[in-house]
């Protein structure tokens, strides 16, 4: 399992905490600020502007330069002093010296425009590999904005996708690296979508991996963002692709390429564990060939509780309730997968097949959910439950699935189209080919 560091919710003891450490903040602050702010120079210079609205030793001198409306004019004069030296001493008392450096400092960066950039794809049958791909393109910037492809276009251009354009824009929304989704986008970045990005939607940089995209004609279909000084590249995710994943999913002879390490598996993770008091809601399986129906389950299952820990099945487990030729993809790939959706908090690799008191008790598992459509709903007839015990517990519920997609409605797309996909893969798999013989060493993660 990975490791948990420890995470504060904003609850109403985190609010309380914050409260107090405050109160001692100003505390501290005003100390400081009596040490460089002399009261009896304040009193003085209040008594002195006073002094001098009330003409006591300027009568004269007004007289001599027109009157009362000289006097009424220093006295607008003495008051907006008298207003400013009041509020820098208020702000003296309430901010110390660093707050103020501090607080100057975030003035500072909101007017500092946020960098956008912008990337585009196809993001069928979304894989760990494209989540990788939107990791980088998030570091590039400040905000990631992310064009989805149309079903026309990738018709147009490389043939059949497996998953429709709204299931694309789920899976594609769900990536916690995402800041905002443009639906519908381009396969090329044209001129006039080019003006579209950089106008209406601020972008800064176009991202794409090192591997070539090439259209029909040839051409670049970045050569229009290469031109205008506007392109970033990143280092393509080696070991898996659609390509690679539909031709293995057809013929059932898929084999993973995926070289894990530890430093991906900390790339993808929060960081940040459940706090004392957080409901920490959990929910396993497989979720191989990760889908739109297993991002929407977890987005329910998401919402009832604080914090969402995800049990993924290894392959073993997954192999011997499912069948020889499951899962597709292997536990590394399918943990990476789910640890790149935004509604996940933390996963258990190699999670047990069946939940244990014990297992409840160490992760302080507040409820366990399952949803309706799913792949193994005849659990309650097994002769060992992987749910009793939370079942006996009270804490077991089973959840609405809001899309009837399985991991077995994926594979059947792909067998049923099998000669469709295999002539996209062959073209595909050619450029492939090409990009690995031409390939040299790109620096990056």
């Amino acid at each position: 399992t990975l490791s948990s560091p420890f995470f504060l919710p904003f609850t109403s003891t985190g609010a309380f905490q914050y409260l107090q450490t405050r109160t001692e903040g100003t505390l501290r602050s005003l100390s400081r600020a009596l040490q460089f702010l002399s009261i009896e120079f304040l009193w003085t210079l209040v008594a002195e502007i006073l002094r001098f609205c009330t003409g006591e030793e300027m009568a004269g001198s007004v007289d001599m330069v027109g009157g009362g409306g000289r006097s009424e004019k220093v006295k607008v004069a003495a008051t907006c002093l008298l207003l400013a030296a009041v509020g820098i001493s208020l702000w003296g008392l309430y901010f110390g010296d660093g707050e103020a450096k501090q607080w100057r400092g975030m003035l500072r960066r909101k007017k500092k425009k946020a960098i956008r950039v912008y990337m585009d794809g196809c993001f069928d049958m979304m894989h760990y590999g494209h989540c990788n791909a939107l990791r980088q393109a998030r570091a590039l910037g400040d905000e990631l904005v992310v064009g989805v492809v149309s079903d026309a276009e990738i018709i147009a251009n490389k043939g059949p996708p497996v998953t429709p354009h709204h299931e694309r824009m789920v899976m594609v929304k769900a990536v916690k690296w995402v800041d905002e989704v443009i639906a519908d986008a381009p396969y090329a970045i044209t001129e006039e979508f080019m003006k579209k990005l950089f106008e209406e939607h601020s972008i800064d940089y176009i991202i794409h991996g090192d591997d070539p995209c090439v259209l029909p004609d040839g051409t670049d279909a970045y050569a229009l963002a290469k031109k205008a000084g506007r392109y970033k590249q990143i280092k393509r995710t080696e070991g898996v692709s659609t390509t690679d994943i539909v031709g293995g999913t057809g013929s059932g002879t898929r084999v993973s390429h995926f070289l894990p390490t530890s430093r991906r598996i900390v790339q993808f993770s929060n960081g940040k564990g459940p706090g004392p008091h957080a409901r920490i809601v959990y929910i396993d399986g497989a979720f191989d060939l990760f889908h739109a129906g297993h991002v929407e389950i977890l987005r329910i299952a998401r919402g009832l509780g604080d914090f969402l820990l995800v049990g993924i099945h290894n392959d073993q487990t997954v192999s011997a309730k499912r069948g020889t030729h499951r899962p597709i993809m292997n536990l590394h790939e399918r943990s990476l997968s789910v640890l790149a959706c935004r509604y996940v908090d933390e996963v258990i690799i190699g999670a047990p097949w069946e939940i244990s008191k014990d297992m409840i008790t160490t992760f302080n598992i507040s409820s366990v959910v399952h949803g309706t459509v799913a792949e193994n709903n005849d659990f309650e007839k097994e002769e060992s439950n992987p749910y009793a015990v939370p079942i006996s517990m009270g804490i077991f519920k089973v959840l609405d699935s809001p899309l009837d997609i399985t991991t077995t409605t994926i594979i059947k797309r792909i067998v049923s189209n099998n000669e469709a996909y295999q002539k996209r893969n062959e073209k595909k798999s050619q450029s492939e080919r090409r990009y690995y013989e031409d390939k040299t060493h790109v620096s990056g993660d």
